[in-house]
């Protein structure tokens, strides 16, 4: 019987995993983890094997990975230095207790060094440490949320009615949350998928002028699209409060929970192409083609990006 960890189940993406990976394989083997014990009270009253499990305090990882097969390994909030020792932490607990496979949740184009995107540094780091640990792994590429820029396009729409950013005209195939967390729950349990890389992404390659077409279609909304430079966008992260790094500090109601530095570089990056990647990886992983924007226009309320949930300490 094999047993499979997901972490951050207090999270959007690892409690959606939580509260659908019994679809795949039975409670009896799971162990649900996540930083805090508040966070695992609901899935503790329900009969779950919890345990706290915080990636910045390693002492308190080894024991709670005793036990499993295979880890979810949920990419941490925060950017930089911390998050890759955060993961790094994780990898080496997993491996003193006994851990086989790690799942890793990536970006699209990971290791392409021209990749301009900070967020993309961090993934790159982790996965060779992953591949350096001798353990099995799967690495899930995702593209960039739809969440995210329709959180944005309302943002837009309830202000100037411009959606400004630097993507230009370059391709994304944006995917839901929701559809990388169910690739996740199905390549954690797959456990002949060993020592592999799946790009998960939409069903559908756009530019950003598309995506906000498609919002307009669905919600009756009027956005238009202004492409922007860099320092522009940054500029408009700064109108909005946002921080530019995830070490700044996020206001209550700020419409993204992403620092500006990493959504000014995804912009780039799909700008000179380097977030283009389109594959029907999902599809054949999952045995189901991924929902559509529009379809996450047609429901915004369910695909609104949601509050920050980062563990700092």
């Amino acid at each position: 019987m094999t047993k499979y960890i997901v972490t951050g189940v207090d999270g959007n993406f690892g409690g959606y995993v939580a509260e659908h990976i019994t679809s795949l394989t039975d409670k009896e083997n799971l162990i649900f983890t996540c930083p805090f014990e508040a966070g695992l009270e609901k899935f503790k009253a329900e009969g779950f094997d919890t345990r706290v499990a915080n990636f910045n305090h390693p002492e308190t990882l080894e024991e709670a990975f005793k036990g499993g097969d295979a880890l979810l390994i949920i990419s941490a909030p925060f950017v930089g230095k911390k998050r890759q020792q955060a993961h790094k932490n994780a990898v080496d607990a997993a491996k003193k207790a006994g851990v086989s496979r790690i799942l890793y949740t990536s970006l699209v184009n990971a290791q392409d060094p021209e990749n301009p995107s900070v967020e993309k540094v961090d993934h790159a780091v982790t996965e060779q440490y992953i591949e350096q640990s001798g353990l099995d792994y799967v690495f899930l590429r995702n593209s960039q949320y739809a969440e995210a820029m329709i959180t944005i396009y309302f943002t837009s729409a309830d202000s100037d009615g411009v959606l400004a950013n630097n993507a230009g005209d370059g391709q994304m195939p944006f995917i839901s949350r929701r559809d990388c967390a169910k690739a996740a729950m199905h390549a954690l349990v797959n456990d002949e998928l060993k020592n592999t890389i799946l790009n998960i992404n939409g069903p559908e390659s756009m530019t950003m002028s598309e995506f906000v077409a498609i919002g307009n279609e669905q919600t009756g909304r009027k956005v238009t699209y202004k492409a922007t430079t860099d320092e522009e966008n940054y500029e408009v992260f700064d109108a909005l409060g946002v921080p530019r790094t995830t070490d700044g500090d996020f206001q209550d109601d700020s419409p993204a929970p992403y620092s500006s530095e990493g959504m000014v570089t995804f912009g780039q990056a799909i700008r000179e192409g380097k977030l283009s990647t389109f594959t029907d990886d999902f599809e054949k992983l999952v045995g189901e083609k991924p929902r559509t924007v529009a379809h996450m226009f047609a429901h915004a309320d369910e695909y609104q990006v949601g509050r920050r949930n980062s563990t700092d300490d």
